[in-house]
């Protein structure tokens, strides 16, 4: 089996290190992420300017490659570029942070799966509560239990899953919860601040959401200290509205 390891916290972070380390027992794996965090991201992609890519080594071993765009970018080109033959799987990860609810839309982590995914490719996202101290190792260990039922299964080609750690979850036998992603609305505060020159700014302050509905959702698992896993879709399609946006005959006025 390939893998194509990514993620958007940067070709360095120790998220990455060890669910690449944890994915080698499945076989080769090729490393490629962004050269600097990109948090927040979302799908962004460099079309505007060249990218430039660059190898990384750990001592003498390859690691991987680090390059200058988003977490889309870097699976997109290694795709391309830097694989030897179209990967079995996509995983990016392990975030810094989870990655639930609303926050899947903003997620740069989510959007290197559904990258992954385009391609046809079956793409994971791996998401991790912070901790400054965490375990990623753990989390890895977590993470590779999943990801192996995941794929005992037989998922179609390009089906696309996002998993979240809860930090509890670490310290003992998690249960493992199959939920839909919550839509409440998140983190829409902002604090006010005033700087030394008296001119203000804004820092958004990343509130918990309200309780979700429905009540079962990957925000109400977590809070449970729940390991969720929310199979995800990227055709934005609301189908139910077609026949009826469809129906008739659309007025438009003739050309003055």
């Amino acid at each position: 089996m390939l893998v194509l390891a990514t993620n958007d916290d940067g070709i360095f972070a120790p998220g990455l290190a060890a669910m690449e380390r944890a994915m080698r027992s499945f076989g080769d794996v090729v490393v490629a992420a962004p050269s600097t965090e990109q948090s927040g991201v979302g799908h962004a992609i460099t079309f505007l300017t060249p990218l430039t890519a660059k190898e990384v080594f750990e001592g003498g071993r390859h690691r991987g490659w680090s390059i200058d765009g988003s977490p889309a970018d870097s699976v997109k080109l290694a795709i391309g570029e830097f694989c030897p033959r179209k990967p079995d799987l996509v995983v990016s990860g392990i975030n810094s942070g989870l990655n639930a609810g609303i926050n899947v839309l903003y997620s740069g982590t989510v959007a290197a799966a559904i990258e992954g995914a385009f391609f046809g490719i079956t793409s994971i996202a791996v998401s991790l509560e912070y901790d400054e101290h965490a375990d990623y190792d753990r989390a890895a260990e977590i993470a590779m239990d999943v990801i192996r039922e995941i794929l005992d299964r037989k998922p179609a080609s390009g089906s696309l899953f996002n998993i979240n750690i809860p930090t509890v979850a670490l310290s003992r036998t998690p249960e493992v919860r199959v939920v839909p992603m919550g839509i409440s609305r998140f983190g829409e505060a902002f604090e006010r601040r005033v700087d030394p020159r008296g001119r203000s700014y804004f820092w958004a302050t990343n509130e918990p959401p309200p309780p979700p509905s429905p009540a079962d959702s990957d925000v109400t698992a977590l809070a449970a200290g729940a390991v969720t896993l929310t199979p995800l879709a990227y055709d934005l399609t609301q189908r139910s509205a077609l026949a009826s946006l469809a129906a008739g005959r659309w007025k438009i006025s003739p050309r003055g």
